[in-house]
C-alpha cells in the first residue's frame, strides 16, 4: 500500500535569511546602545544624543547591507565559477567525473558496487547537480543570495537599532544611561530567544551569549565616555 511520506520541516532553508537577519539585529541594538551609552556618560544633551543615534542608524543600515552584498555576492561568483569549471570537466571527461563521484559515495560507506550504481544513476538523471550537491557542496537551499542577505541585513540593523534609540528620546534625560542600558539587554535577550527557536538551538544558550557580550560593549563604550567627558 502506497504511503504518503511525512511532512519534514527543516530548518536549513531558512539559513540565508536568518543569519543575515540575526547579524544585523544583534549589531543594530549593540551599535546603536552602546553609542547612546557612551555619548550619555559624556554628559552628552538630547539633541546630541538624537543626532547621533540617527547618524549611526542610517550609516549602519547601509553599511550592513553593502558589507552583506559584497561578502554574499564573493561567495556567490566563487560558486558559479566552480559550476563552470565543473560543467566543462563533465564535457570533457565525464568517465572521470562519474569515478569521481562513485569515490565520494564509497568515501561517505557505501560499497563499491553500490557507490558506481548510483553514481551511474544520478549521473543519467542530473551529472551537474549530481557534483555540485556532492562534491562542491552547493545547493538550492544553501546557494548563495546576495540581495537577499543585504536586504534583511540592513531591514534587521534599523528594526534593532531603532529600539534603544526610542528608549534614549522616550527616558528623561537623567535615566538615559541606564534605561539605554537596561532597555537593550531586554532586546538582545528577546532576539536571542527568537533566533534560537527559529533555527532550533538551545534558547538559554543563546540569550545569554547575546546579553553578555553586549553587556559588555556597552560597560566599554560607558568607560570611555565617561573617559572623555573627564578629559
Amino acid at each position: 500500500m502506497h504511503r504518503a511520506p511525512h511532512p519534514e520541516r527543516h530548518r536549513t532553508e531558512h539559513i540565508g535569511w536568518l543569519r543575515a537577519a540575526v547579524l544585523g539585529a544583534n549589531d543594530g541594538i549593540v551599535s546603536i546602545s552602546s553609542l547612546l551609552v557612551g555619548v550619555a556618560a559624556a554628559r552628552g544633551s538630547e539633541a546630541e544624543l538624537l543626532v547621533t543615534g540617527g547618524a549611526a542608524l542610517v550609516a549602519g543600515a547601509m553599511s550592513m547591507a553593502a558589507g552583506e552584498y559584497v561578502s554574499v555576492s564573493s561567495q556567490s561568483d566563487t560558486e558559479r565559477a566552480d559550476m563552470a569549471r565543473e560543467r566543462a570537466e563533465l564535457s570533457e571527461h565525464p568517465e572521470l567525473e562519474r569515478q569521481e563521484l562513485a569515490g565520494i559515495y564509497v568515501a561517505r560507506g557505501l560499497s563499491t558496487e553500490l557507490a558506481e550504481q548510483v553514481a551511474v544513476q544520478l549521473t543519467a538523471h542530473d551529472a551537474l547537480a549530481a557534483h555540485a550537491r556532492d562534491e562542491l557542496g552547493v545547493s538550492h537551499t544553501l546557494t548563495a543570495r546576495p540581495m537577499q542577505a543585504s536586504g534583511a541585513s540592513a531591514l534587521s540593523f534599523a528594526g534593532g537599532g531603532i529600539l534603544p534609540l526610542l528608549a534614549a528620546l522616550l527616558a528623561p534625560t537623567p535615566l538615559v544611561l541606564p534605561a539605554v542600558a537596561a532597555s537593550s539587554i531586554v532586546f538582545l535577550c528577546a532576539l536571542g530567544a527568537i533566533s534560537a527557536r527559529i533555527g532550533g538551538a538551545p534558547v538559554l544558550k543563546a540569550v545569554l551569549r547575546v546579553a553578555l557580550l553586549g553587556a559588555l560593549a556597552m560597560a566599554l563604550t560607558a568607560a570611555a565616555g565617561m573617559l572623555f567627558e573627564t578629559a
